[in-house]
């Protein structure tokens, strides 16, 4: 095993991503075998794009992820996968389905991951990680398949156990990230890879043939351009009108992966900004697009919670099965929020709350003409709803907020928690790119009570919900078996 500081350096990982709610985890898993100085390539299935965007994959690994078997593009140099799986020194799926458990046992290579697993050359290991419900994990034919797989020379790595997307707890979470990295660092140093070579005839080659170094036809096939740049551009530009157009049909979020985790929870989320009124056609505001609250309901109501979304002024629709309540000001919003809380299990505040707010407030439109030289404004500040949701808590509710931090993030973010009494914060830093206000994608870190900041790359903001009532599922099952 190595002990560098970077156990893996020179190591070419080939990582398949298949359809498991564990998929949001890859990013960072991606991040992490970076760090420890592996150089990555994806594949995924159709069926996991429903959990981790692919393109997050390809700004991760810096690399195209391989995923429509017949794309034009991915046909540079020919055969693609013999390519890939020639590539790399070994093969990693991670989370790896039971669905995909099974292709690979009965030799099936019907999608661009199962493909890649059938076409490695005999030398090259391939790993798997499953994650799925304990009870799919124990299912005979699974089990069959992993004795197969085992007898084939396939190795597991977990899965372990503790409280899974369905609520239930048993073997079928995926293996911790040090734990796949620790068991991948055995296969260091790299062993020469067996490039196969063109075959020549049967002849004693001249000296001057003798000289030539050989030929890696891996690295040149890879590199060897096929279609026009023009023709790459159009399709560049196609895909992303197909994926716009996508985006569009879901209200400019991701598809929601629908399980029952939440089933019988009530939470109440607030989103968006709020407006404090100046005069009837001006007001103070914020450049929140409340994208990250209505992802939050979207998800939660798609785990089966009965979901309440508090919402300042946005261009966004209501996502399915969410009951919604308009507000405009911070203080519409505080009494909103309040009358909900009484009921809910999970209150989640991501709503961007105005601090300040006109002292005075006119009617009609205030004109230059009635003003005697500057406009001067006086601000009170507005009530604070986190404060106020933490200080009537009840035993057993769970309280959520959110901090925007632009200079010493960490420790603002854990005076909040503590001096608002909440259960976590999520934390976004101003200075980060694809973190904040606006955009499709956040970068968030988890301040919770008694544990380590457990930050993330940048994500979907759907995979972000999805990141954060998976921590918020793992409160709650904290609190009932502390009871």
């Amino acid at each position: 095993m190595q002990t560098s500081e970077k156990p893996l350096a020179g190591l070419r990982i080939l990582l398949g991503v298949t359809a498991s709610i564990a998929a949001y985890k890859t990013p960072q898993m991606i991040r992490d075998l970076q760090r420890a100085g592996a150089e990555i390539r994806v594949a995924m299935t159709d069926s996991a794009e429903q959990f981790v965007a692919p393109l997050a994959l390809v700004n991760v690994s810096r690399h195209d992820v391989a995923l429509d078997m017949f794309a034009l593009d991915a046909q540079s140099g020919g055969s693609w996968h013999i390519h890939l799986a020639h590539w790399c020194d070994l093969m990693l799926i991670a989370p790896c389905s039971a669905t995909t458990l099974a292709r690979i046992a009965g030799g099936f290579a019907d999608n661009a991951v199962s493909a890649l697993a059938l076409a490695l050359p005999e030398k090259r290991p391939l790993l798997l990680a499953p994650a799925m419900d304990a009870d799919m994990w124990q299912a005979r034919a699974t089990q069959r398949n992993v004795k197969l797989l085992s007898d084939d020379g396939v190795k597991f790595i977990g899965p372990e156990g503790g409280e899974l997307a369905s609520g239930l707890s048993g073997h079928g979470r995926l293996a911790a990230l040090e734990t796949i990295i620790s068991e991948l660092e055995q296969f260091h140093p790299v062993a020469p890879r067996d490039v196969k070579q063109p075959q020549t005839p049967a002849s004693t080659p001249s000296e001057s043939q003798a000289a030539q170094p050989e030929r890696d036809i891996v690295a040149e096939a890879l590199a060897r351009p096929t279609f026009p740049l023009e023709d790459a551009a159009a399709a560049d530009r196609m895909t992303a009108e197909l994926e716009f157009e996508k985006m569009k049909k879901s209200g400019g979020l991701a598809p929601v992966a629908q399980h029952e985790s939440l089933r019988g929870v009530n939470i109440v989320v607030s989103a968006g900004p709020t407006r404090e009124k100046i005069d009837d056609v001006r007001y103070l505001t914020n450049h929140s697009s409340g994208k990250m609250g209505y992802a939050l309901a979207a998800v939660a109501a798609a785990r089966g919670a009965t979901v309440t979304l508090v919402s300042g002024p946005t261009n966004l629709d209501t996502p399915d099965n969410v009951r919604r309540v308009d507000v405009e000001s911070a203080a519409d919003m505080f009494n909103a929020v309040m009358a909900e809380h009484g009921h809910a299990d999970v209150c989640i505040m991501s709503a961007a709350v105005a601090d300040f707010t006109p002292q005075q407030q006119s009617e009609g439109k205030i004109k230059k003409t009635d003003i005697d030289g500057n406009l001067k404004l006086e601000l009170s500040r507005t009530q604070d709803i986190l404060a106020a949701l933490g200080e009537h808590k009840r035993p057993g509710q769970l309280v959520v907020g959110f901090a925007l931090e632009a200079k010493d993030a960490l420790a603002n973010a854990q005076s909040k928690l503590e001096c608002k009494n909440a259960d976590m914060i999520v934390l976004n830093e101003l200075n980060k790119s694809q973190s904040g206000f606006g955009g499709d994608d956040n970068t968030i870190t988890l301040i919770r009570k008694g544990k380590e900041p457990q930050s993330f790359p940048p994500a979907s903001k759907v995979a972000c919900a999805e990141v954060i009532l998976d921590a918020v599922g793992e409160m709650r099952g904290l609190d009932k078996n502390n009871k």
